[in-house]
């Protein structure tokens, strides 16, 4: 069973279901998968045993009435930004309101499908810079489009704008699509910017993944003002962009540091099954289209049905059926400590919140939380907050919110 979170005024998780403590665990996700004469790699690859750690939370309310929001960022001063597909950068103050009308400044993006205005994150300096990047679905000529990414300096105002605006990076080359434009934005521990990126969705796109000279279903790497690290695995190479640092991806909207590491994990999109977790390491190729889990969504074998190709990595862990991943988060904060340590996937598709358990690379049980809400929870984004608090986005054109989950409220004595 994986239902089980009780909902009162707000909702909470369940204790460990006593069944599961068997050596045949049942998984999480009770559906069958898409692509049943696959077979993992190796064990544990998938369909992890259902592991409840029994915290209770409750969700409180942050922020409502957005439109499909899509990142979010916390400044020092307690205040936030949130992007809004629609093209709108908004700042939150801290007591939860939005400050009335966008942040001025940004470039016109694409907001058809799937584009619009995407990630947001603060510079590592931002303490003494102000510089903000941002990541969206830049127009381009002919009804083209591709994903960019610029920064400026965050001026709180009146008004409050970003000034001096560079874009820094475009993907390439442009298609005419309005999908897959990946887009997470994550600073390394070494000052280097990492994009995540899409293969477009259409068939033109999909086959760039394998190819060297554009940034299709890749992740880049590039210094804060755009120019190319000397180090990055490719460059020099005729023929090859040198942001490149890996390839084979299919659209990556997850994405973090490991905390202990300072390496990048990320969990990127499939189709009917093969949604992937996968360690970014520099140079690999992870295997999009050649070598994939899952089917197409017309049914039938992806590309030459295979799951595994000389040279391709193997996914860490793998869905099917997929959750459709959007946001992620390494928990390392005080308010729950029976979850540190655990990786916070947002089920966009499921409209859950995925809880993995990890024993090193390893992941031994997951957890669906947020299951039974009154209301779907299309989870776009997952942060930590500074507080300790988690904080989610939900995806909706006019009612999306931000939530967080906090640890649930003992009732007074007396009171049921």
């Amino acid at each position: 069973m994986r239902r089980h979170v009780v909902i009162a005024a707000a909702l909470s998780a369940c204790a460990l279901a006593p069944h599961l403590a068997s050596a045949q665990q049942a998984g999480a996700d009770p559906r069958p998968a898409n692509a049943r004469t696959q077979t993992p790699a190796f064990a544990g690859q998938t369909d992890a045993p259902e592991r409840k750690l029994g915290v209770q939370f409750d969700i409180v309310p942050v922020v409502e009435g957005l439109r499909n929001p899509w990142g979010m960022a916390f400044l020092p001063n307690g205040k936030m930004l949130v992007t809004e597909r629609i093209g709108y950068l908004r700042l939150v103050n801290a007591d939860g309101r939005l400050a009335p009308g966008a942040v001025s400044g940004l470039p016109a993006v694409d907001n058809r499908g799937q584009g619009g205005l995407l990630d947001v994150v603060l510079d590592p300096n931002f303490a003494t810079n102000s510089l903000i990047y941002w990541s969206y679905a830049e127009p381009r000529e002919n009804g083209t489009n591709n994903t960019a990414v610029a920064r400026g300096k965050f001026v709180e105002g009146p008004p409050t704008r970003v000034d001096d605006v560079q874009i820094i990076y475009h993907q390439g080359p442009s298609l005419n699509s309005t999908a897959h434009f990946g887009s997470r934005l994550i600073f390394a521990r070494d000052g280097k910017l990492l994009i995540t990126h899409g293969e477009r969705s259409i068939t033109e796109g999909r086959m760039q993944a394998q190819r060297m000279d554009g940034m299709l279903g890749k992740v880049a790497r590039i210094n804060p003002d755009g120019s190319i690290p000397t180090d990055n695995p490719f460059v020099g190479k005729a023929g090859t962009r040198p942001e490149i640092f890996t390839i084979g991806h299919r659209n990556i909207q997850s994405a973090a540091l490991h905390p202990t590491t300072g390496e990048l994990w990320e969990v990127e999109h499939g189709t009917r099954g093969g949604d992937e977790l996968n360690i970014v390491r520099k140079g690999k190729d992870y295997g999009w289209p050649t070598a994939a889990y899952g089917i197409e969504y017309a049914g039938g074998p992806i590309t030459g049905n295979q799951t595994a190709q000389a040279g391709t990595e193997q996914p860490l862990y793998f869905w099917d059926p997929v959750i459709g991943p959007s946001g992620m988060a390494f928990y390392t904060g005080d308010l729950f400590p029976a979850w540190k340590g655990s990786l916070f996937i947002g089920g966009h598709q499921t409209n859950d919140l995925v809880r993995v358990s990890l024993d090193g690379e390893k992941i031994t049980g997951e957890e669906r939380l947020l299951t039974d809400a009154p209301k779907r929870l299309r989870i776009r984004d997952v942060r930590q907050g500074p507080d300790g608090a988690i904080y989610l986005l939900t995806d909706d054109p006019l009612a999306g919110q931000m939530l967080k989950l906090v640890p649930k409220r003992s009732m007074p004595s007396g009171q049921q």
